[in-house]
């Protein structure tokens, strides 16, 4: 009789730690996200930012492959930078022997690009 006690005790002393554990994981992925709509003051702050979203130039490497392209961003509240859309320009292997020159001449385009696509959404 003494050992079923102690095997219950103990079998609810596991369940109440995994309800214990279990709450603490949910409290802390519910503060993680927001709770609802922005307040009307950082809905119009960020919607402010994003009406100033500019085009800007950029390139990164895929799986060996350089990509040159337009980027339309704005910084978000917390600073960074956020990106809206992106459209890739030109590619070429990131070992190409005339990677400098290419490089070179697709930055040049994307820069022409941007503020082409800049002056266009100044209208």
């Amino acid at each position: 009789m003494v050992l079923g006690l102690i095997e219950l005790a103990l079998v609810l002393a596991v369940l109440g730690l995994f309800v214990v554990i279990g709450r603490a994981l949910w409290t802390a992925l519910q503060q993680g996200t927001p709770a609802g709509p922005l307040p009307p003051r950082q809905r119009a702050e960020l919607a402010a930012a994003i009406a100033q979203a500019r085009w800007v130039p950029g390139h990164d490497e895929v799986d060996g492959t350089t990509r040159v392209l337009v980027r339309r961003a704005y910084t978000g509240l917390d600073g960074r930078p956020v990106v809206l859309e992106e459209r890739v320009l030109e590619t070429f292997p990131a070992h190409d022997p005339a990677w400098e020159a290419r490089f070179t001449e697709a930055m040049s385009t994307a820069r022409f690009r941007c503020a082409y696509l800049n002056a266009e959404e100044a209208q």
